[in-house]
């Protein structure tokens, strides 16, 4: 209609990454179309970095608050207003997405907002829910305050989430292992797999290593792990040759103390990069066939491996560079595959044994 208003169109937001300074620590900031910074957000991501907390969980942390900014001022919210309530309508927005994210993924980013408003308010996220004392036994409780009634002392509920799907993650396999490995051809790329599957490191721990902390000779890795927690590892044999062959052969002549760097292109002699890394594995997911063949999986793999070795969980909890044994017990899940071949081990013994399921 002429002389209508035009609809408020919301502002669009996005992540930046920033050279961090002694002034504005975060390596990344919230800004909007017009490049403004939303300070409340980049206040709370200067206060992570300056608690110490890596690069990654930074950037992890803004992304996070993002997506969830997004929403909000969508909606015309104000931080203030805020409940754990309103929540979850911001969880029904995420389930509703056509990309919808995993329940970890969920379950994180009501973490981070939670943290993130009680840095801004000064006070935890409160419930938002005011409810009649508890119901006579006698009458059925309504479905809403139910959760509400569970929601009532703060002191005593959980915070809120959602469900997440128990998932078994498989090993790869000796054959799927070898055809991924076939399709790689320089000794840089084979000793990234190597660490992977031979010592169980991370992807961030690979890129963080420094000429330093791999000591061929000695046959001793040091390893930079989360919360910036070091520890020894030893580096397997069949590691040593093709480690002695990046350095002495591929390896660029750069000032960076970096272990691995980019091998070829405009950035030859730079570190290599998270991106690099993730390309580097897509593209021989592709070449290979085998669409399972991620960093962590391998990990898993390595993880599996020592188990079916022998290997007790407390050591292997050093090597992986767990806290606590719960976190290594995820990793070592009996999958459908160890069950069968257990099954079939158990029968095959009670058949030599003389008994017999038919006659």
């Amino acid at each position: 209609m002429k002389g209508s208003p035009k609809p408020e169109v919301p502002p669009e937001y996005r992540v930046v990454e920033v050279r961090p300074t002694a002034r504005q620590p975060s390596s990344h900031c919230l800004v909007d179309e017009r490049g403004e910074g939303i300070e409340p957000v980049n206040q709370f991501l200067d206060y992570v970095a300056l608690r110490g907390l890596s690069e990654s969980t930074v950037r992890s942390y803004a992304y996070d608050l993002l997506n969830f900014w997004r929403w909000f001022k969508q909606r015309g919210g104000q931080l203030e207003d805020l409940t754990e309530f309103q929540l979850l309508e911001y969880i029904r927005f995420q389930k509703a997405c056509a990309n919808k994210p995993a329940s970890n993924t969920i379950n994180h980013r009501l973490t981070v907002v939670g943290v993130f408003y009680h840095f801004v308010m000064g006070k935890p996220l409160p419930s938002g829910r005011s409810l009649p004392q508890g119901p006579r036994r006698s009458q059925p409780l309504d479905p809403c305050a139910r959760i509400g009634h569970r929601w009532r002392n703060r002191s005593r509920r959980k915070r809120l989430r959602v469900q997440t799907e128990k998932r078994v993650i498989v090993p790869l396999t000796v054959g799927q292992v070898a055809d991924f490995m076939a399709s790689f051809r320089t000794c840089r790329d084979l000793a990234i797999l190597g660490f992977m599957l031979a010592c169980g490191l991370r992807s961030r721990e690979i890129l963080n290593l420094s000429l330093p902390d791999v000591q061929v000779g000695d046959g001793r890795l040091r390893v930079k792990g989360k919360g910036r927690k070091e520890r020894i590892l030893p580096i397997a044999p069949d590691l040593v040759p093709l480690l002695r062959t990046y350095l002495e052969s591929e390896r660029p002549e750069s000032s960076s103390q970096a272990f691995f760097l980019v091998l070829k292109g405009p950035h030859r002699g730079q570190p290599m990069t998270p991106a690099g890394l993730r390309a580097l594995f897509r593209y021989h997911r592709r070449k290979s066939g085998i669409a399972k063949a991620n960093p962590h999986r391998f990990r898993h793999t390595f993880a599996c491996d020592m188990v079916r070795a022998g290997m007790s969980l407390p050591a292997l909890m050093q090597l992986m560079g767990h806290e606590g044994i719960q976190t290594t017990m995820v990793y070592v899940e009996v999958s459908p595959q160890d069950v069968w071949e257990q099954f079939y081990r158990a029968v095959a013994k009670i058949r030599t044994s003389g008994r017999k399921l038919s006659q």
